[in-house]
């Protein structure tokens, strides 16, 4: 039997003297007479013989190196291996061997010049819903006004912190979250291991939720107005802490005065065929705007606008670029439906103005860091670079929820077993360059869904498997507000229930995971920038490993009972000396024993 082990890091890859040596190690009875180093120059493809080295890197296995000129070319280098024998070949590429040649889209990709942000992989993100995260004091004015919102058809309701959450007009309950809240509460998020916040919308809005702007340029005064981001912009600075926005651009709210349903002047969209900004949506012929998914209160943005595209990304006070110049200085946009944007009511021409964003960001900031929001399969924008990554349902979540959880999206049953699981979360992430899959934005739950914690019923003992892969997985990992103390919650709006501060409503063991977790994460190069090979998937265990360099970091999951498991040989764990940082389970020379329900982790050094 033939195995061969490759990952798009050191010691495989290596850039020296404009040159990106690449190595792949072999091992079996059937080892191959030669070599091809299967890559690209311009799109088209090169091959290159590669050398049988004379030093094995560990007993019975022999390593073959290549190396690709980078002094010319595009930077996402792809590849893969042709072996040859007299009468054969096998192709090996991130999905294992194959007998013919895999596809273009399916090789390894190393971005050489990685042109992206380079900060983001290193990151801790916590995700947080302005008004119910915390409550400053003293109030200031405005934050508590009570006003009619138009779209639920009563007046906004006030609640105090400790209110219980009800069903109803969960869209205009207010609880009085606001940015000096969150600036209060930094010192717990670094404990935590925080390093980076995503923000859901802080513009002028008339919702609980502000996905229907009402103005673009200023923050909402019930979150503390524009001088309250001003500082909570210089707190996490001096905390050392990325802060990254939501931007809202597919719509645009109804009472924004671009459309002005309400009438507030006479100059608005929705009524007046002459209004200055009527190509900023689309209409039908009866005269009705077109609209987000049935939802009237969000008009549609209609990028046939020249205006339009001028007034969000194009112009040199956009409102793209607005927010990442000083003395704001964001450093990105999680960019909400982004693959619904477009023209005439739909997603017309849509790649050309996710890229337009992007580019707009890049120019003003040049780390900026441009996020989508695809709950279906972001890679049809991540391959043209049109962001820098995704929030990774498809890829992450997904998947997770049906290992662990036993259910999809839909909240339909699903059962899969390990070895479904990891074939969905590698097919997945191999259409990824290496660099992208570490920007890739991992989270158990959102805003947009239940809570884990809430979905995984009778089988709660599961949640610490779940978050240590959350941290362990390729990616950038983030925490959903009160994910960390239990916070449980269906879905809107009981996923948005207020943070509990009251300890003795926290799940205080969850949240030392969670410190533990972030803790080890940053001491840890292979789970920040290192691949990942997964060494055994059957049945109800998954272990992998991450691999940097000489480090090591290896992670058992047993969503079943007690078992015992012996792992196939590995050079990638030979030799290793292990120190354990989770979990009971016992790792012998090869030989797993997983209590039942349980995670483990070791790391090698």
């Amino acid at each position: 039997m033939l195995n061969a082990w490759h990952l798009p890091v050191a010691p495989f890859v290596q850039t020296r003297k404009e040159k990106l040596h690449i190595t792949l190690w072999l091992a079996g009875d059937d080892l191959p007479e030669r070599v091809v180093l299967r890559c690209e120059k311009d799109n088209e493809e090169t091959s290159i013989t590669m050398t049988r080295q004379k030093n094995a890197p560990y007993e019975g296995v022999v390593a073959w190196s290549g190396a690709i000129d980078l002094s010319c070319g595009q930077p996402r280098r792809r590849y893969s291996f042709k072996l040859l024998w007299l009468d054969k070949q096998r192709w090996f590429a991130p999905k294992g061997f194959s007998p013919i040649p895999p596809a273009r889209l399916e090789q390894f990709a190393f971005d050489a010049p990685d042109e992206g942000p380079q900060w983001v992989q290193d990151q801790v993100f916590y995700q947080i819903f302005p008004d119910r995260f915390a409550r400053s004091q003293p109030r200031k004015a405005g934050q508590d006004q009570i006003y009619y919102h138009h779209a639920a058809k009563r007046e906004i309701i006030l609640r105090d912190w400790d209110d219980p959450l009800e069903g109803e007009a969960g869209g205009s309950t207010f609880y009085g979250g606001d940015l000096d809240g969150i600036s209060e509460k930094l010192p717990y998020l670094k404990k935590l291991g925080i390093t980076a916040l995503y923000l859901n919308p802080v513009f002028t809005a008339p919702s609980v939720h502000k996905y229907d702007t009402q103005d673009y340029r200023h923050v909402d005064v019930q979150f503390g107005g524009d001088h309250a981001l001003l500082r909570l912009r210089k707190n996490t600075q001096q905390q050392g802490m990325r802060l990254v926005l939501d931007g809202v651009f597919n719509h645009s709210g109804d009472t924004h005065p671009w459309f002005d349903r309400q009438r507030a002047t006479e100059d608005g969209a929705c009524n007046n065929p002459r209004s200055p900004w009527r190509d900023f949506y689309s209409f039908s012929e009866e005269g009705r705007a077109l609209d987000w998914l049935g939802y009237s209160s969000l008009p549609k943005l209609d990028y046939s606008s020249e205006s339009l595209i001028e007034e969000i990304y194009q112009g040199e006070d956009s409102v793209v670029r607005h927010w990442l110049r000083e003395p704001w200085g964001m450093d990105g946009w999680r960019l909400d439906v982004v693959h619904m944007l477009g023209e005439e009511g739909g997603a017309k021409n849509n790649l050309l103005h996710v890229s337009g964003i992007t580019k707009a960001a890049k120019e003003t900031k040049a780390d900026a860091y441009v996020l989508g929001e695809h709950f279906g399969d972001a890679r049809q924008w991540l391959q043209v670079d049109a962001e820098d990554a995704a929030m990774n349902y498809r890829g992450f979540t997904f998947p997770v929820w049906g290992f662990l959880a036993n259910t999809d999206i839909s909240y339909d049953p699903q059962h899969i077993d390990a070895q479904i699981c990891i074939a969905w979360m590698d097919e997945y992430r191999a259409s990824l360059s290496h660099q992208q899959q570490l920007r890739m934005f991992n989270q158990l739950d959102s805003h947009d869904t239940a809570r884990f914690k809430s979905i995984l019923g009778k089988d709660i003992a599961r949640l610490p498997l779940a978050v240590v892969w959350l941290y362990c997985w390729p990616g950038v990992p983030c925490v959903y507000y009160g994910d960390e103390v239990g916070l449980d919650g269906f879905n809107d709006p009981f996923c948005r229930k207020p943070f509990p501060w009251n300890k003795r409503d926290q799940d205080l063991d969850l949240l030392a995971l969670y410190q533990r977790l972030g803790k080890l994460r940053r001491q840890s190069r292979a789970l920040r920038q290192g691949g990942c090979h997964v060494v055994y998937a059957e049945g109800d265990v998954v272990v992998f490993v991450r691999v940097y360099q000489n480090e090591r970091v290896l992670v058992a999951i047993n969503r079943g009972e007690q078992t015992n498991v012996t792992l196939p040989w590995n050079p990638l764990l030979s030799g290793k000396a292990w120190t354990q940082h989770e979990g009971e389970a016992k790792l012998g020379n090869r030989e797993l024993s997983l209590p039942g329900v349980s995670v483990a982790v070791w790391r090698s050094l």
